[in-house]
């Protein structure tokens, strides 16, 4: 049941659940960043950036800190995603990877999502046309003049926070220690990848409620196509049809699943989220990443398929990658897989005790 609303939430619209979950000692904080100039050359004369931190910082004779962690979301996400249970029950307790008691562990919102400035803020379709690179470079500025801190241990991203964790390690070698990109690859979106992204895109602007960003009402004609691409570009077809193998189940759980996913994002917020994604390329600067990298995708994702050959020509350019590909079963995820640490929690413990 829970397979497409996973994906869902890590895709483009998080579901209500992801969002009302709390942990004890969960610390949220706002970073306003003075004079945002994003790449396109627009400014925001404050940038804010929401996060949350579990655990407490330690420093240095210096006053660093010195064991920050930094888990980053995907597109549509928030950090609070990572307070579902198969996320934090298997890693931030006592003993466990990223045990809270040891580590200072930061999840971001990154721009354009949750608590951090967006374009449904008010500003709309003239909010500044943010990217990938705009997202990296504040939240290096939310961790050294916010939170002090200079160095990380890990940078532990998924989906399009996979993609960010490239980013880092081709455009700030070193300053994380170690590198876990989960279910993403090095390359331009571009394929089917990009196709799925812009129809969605295009959907929503072909909506005339949408008119030019500016509508007084949801387009819902719009939304409802975009859900449905995600729905499909999230889904482990495996585990759907084994768990609903008649046409009546299968609609069945489709209207339910839609009917959860639908409406919880803003339509514009929606076309900048996945319209960000089209300058990423750490393609070329792959051999700059010489910290221990944990790389994993699953063999059910639609997003990134196994077979593309890929993973087999970046891994050995990255002096201390492993790439580990998750078989598809009837128990993955989908997309999703990249937020069920059951599949990979003991492969990042590995990471974390080099």
């Amino acid at each position: 049941m829970h397979q497409i609303l996973a994906s869902l939430a890590l895709v483009l619209t998080s579901t209500a659940a992801a969002h009302a979950q709390t942990i004890d000692g969960a610390v949220e904080g706002d970073a306003i960043l003075q004079d945002f100039t994003f790449a396109t050359g627009e400014k925001l004369p404050e940038l804010k950036i929401h996060y949350t931190t579990l655990g407490t910082p330690r420093r240095d004779a210096k006053g660093d800190v010195t064991n920050a962690v930094m888990i980053l979301h995907g597109t549509g996400g928030t950090g609070k995603q990572f307070f579902q249970p198969q996320f934090a029950n298997e890693l931030f307790g006592p003993g466990q990877p990223i045990d809270a008691g040891k580590y200072y562990i930061i999840l971001p919102d990154n721009i354009g999502h949750g608590g951090s400035s967006k374009p449904s803020d008010g500003l709309r379709m003239k909010f500044p046309r943010y990217d990938y690179t705009d997202m990296v470079a504040a939240q290096y500025r939310m961790l050294t003049e916010k939170l002090g801190v200079k160095k990380l241990e890990l940078i532990l991203g998924t989906s399009m926070g996979c993609m960010h964790a490239f980013m880092w390690g081709t455009t700030r070698p070193g300053f994380a220690e170690k590198l876990a990109p989960f279910a993403c690859l090095p390359v331009e979106i571009a394929g089917q990848n990009r196709m799925w992204r812009t129809l969605s895109i295009d959907a929503i602007k072909a909506d005339p409620i949408w008119n030019g960003g500016d509508y007084k009402e949801p387009p819902a004609a719009g939304l409802r196509t975009a859900a449905s691409l995600v729905l499909i570009a999230g889904a482990n077809p495996y585990a759907l049809q084994a768990q609903y193998p008649t046409r009546e189940a299968a609609e069945q759980y489709k209207d339910q699943a839609f009917a959860r996913a639908y409406g919880r994002n803003d339509a514009n917020d929606a076309i900048y989220q996945l319209d960000s994604s089209r300058t990423y390329n750490p393609w070329r600067d792959l051999e700059k990443i010489e910290v221990p990298v944990l790389w994993i995708n699953s063999a059910d994702d639609f997003i990134n398929p196994p077979a593309y050959g890929i993973t087999e020509k970046a891994t050995p350019r990255m002096k201390r990658a492993k790439f580990i590909l998750i078989p598809a079963s009837a128990e993955t995820k989908g997309h999703g897989t990249h937020t069920w640490a059951k599949f990979w929690k003991d492969d990042l413990a590995k990471l974390m005790a080099e």
